[in-house]
């Protein structure tokens, strides 16, 4: 369904507007864009905004939490594993579910884009993002972490055990252009995230035994 398409009745004004909003901000990133450019989009005027949304940067933090909360629904940390999966396969999962969204096409591939400009050109958005949404997943890879680290666990080796897992996703997309130019016949795309799932925890795994 075309989300964005006028002469569809039954979607609602703050839908399309955020769904605009969603494709823009991901485009031109947070001070480029203009009110106008969203609402020319979504086919709404410019009192929809501050309506639903109160202004610009009200709708630019609905962006963010959409945007990670459509792209968490589509692939969840744990990927339907069982309830009595290992913390290695636990972590896999965590990992291929990270590289899934970094490197989704279509419309979730939205999220990447607004990701990688708000780490960037962080706004005051970036704190309810965090809040709501990082740092649950954080808490989540930091359990699996200190349960792969057993007794010698520390809290400062977790959180370098976490963010380095985080780094080497996370590379991938940030670091693209220079990958590219690197080893220009390696195109890292969706199809490779399993290899890449695999590499990634197995390293991860050697450097935490």
């Amino acid at each position: 369904m075309d989300i964005l398409n006028p002469a569809i009745p039954d979607l609602k004004t703050r839908q399309r507007v955020l769904e605009a909003a969603v494709e823009v901000f991901a485009e031109q990133g947070f001070r480029k864009t203009t009110v106008r450019d969203i609402c020319k989009r979504a086919h709404a005027n410019v009192a929809a905004i501050n309506y639903h949304f109160r202004d610009k940067e009200g709708l630019y933090t609905a962006v963010l939490q959409y945007a990670h909360q459509c792209a968490c629904e589509k692939y969840p940390p744990q990927l339907g594993l069982r309830g009595d999966a290992t913390l290695e396969q636990r972590l896999q999962a965590f990992v291929r579910s990270l590289l899934l969204r970094i490197f989704d096409e279509g419309r979730h591939a939205w999220h990447g884009k607004l990701m990688s400009r708000e780490m960037f050109e962080p706004t005051s958005a970036l704190d309810a993002l965090v809040e709501n949404n990082i740092r649950p997943l954080a808490q989540q890879l930091e359990s699996i972490v200190s349960g792969l680290l057993g007794a010698r666990t520390n809290s400062e080796l977790v959180r370098l055990c976490t963010m380095s897992i985080v780094a080497q996703c996370v590379f991938y997309h940030h670091a693209r252009p220079v990958v590219n130019r690197l080893y220009p016949n390696q195109k890292y795309t969706l199809k490779d995230v399993d290899r890449l799932a695999d590499h990634i925890t197995g390293f991860s795994l050697g450097a935490m035994k």
